[in-house]
């Protein structure tokens, strides 16, 4: 069971920021634009994981991983943890704009109902 603690723990970010999704977030709704905001972050780390582990610098530890590796010894979950971190903060981060807007939105209706 160690070896899918990795892979279970992603799984676990996906579900739990799912809801922000159906709240009105739209990421996954975009998905040229999606896929547009995580080209260059999982590009660039998987460029450095791939240095940085031909360097000797660092390993992982087999215990916790599937096994399965891309080119360049990069186990999968490493590419899994580049897609599904990004995508988190990208579904936060348009909930909290959306809950701005909705909440500035709500202010400016309640300022109207207010004024004589």
């Amino acid at each position: 069971m160690d070896r899918w603690h990795y892979l279970l723990v992603m799984a676990a970010c996906v579900a739990i920021t799912l809801p922000l999704e159906l709240l009105g977030a739209r990421v996954y709704r975009r998905p040229r634009r999606w896929l547009l905001a995580l080209l260059p972050v999982v590009t660039i780390f998987l460029v450095w994981d791939a240095i940085a582990i031909a360097g000797g610098v660092w390993g992982y530890n087999p215990q916790y991983l599937t096994g399965w590796s891309l080119p360049f010894r990069i186990p999968v979950e490493e590419f899994v943890f580049f897609v599904v971190v990004p995508t988190c903060g990208l579904l936060t981060y348009e909930t909290v704009g959306l809950m701005l807007e909705r909440i500035g939105r709500y202010r400016r209706t309640r300022r109207e109902q207010v004024r004589p």
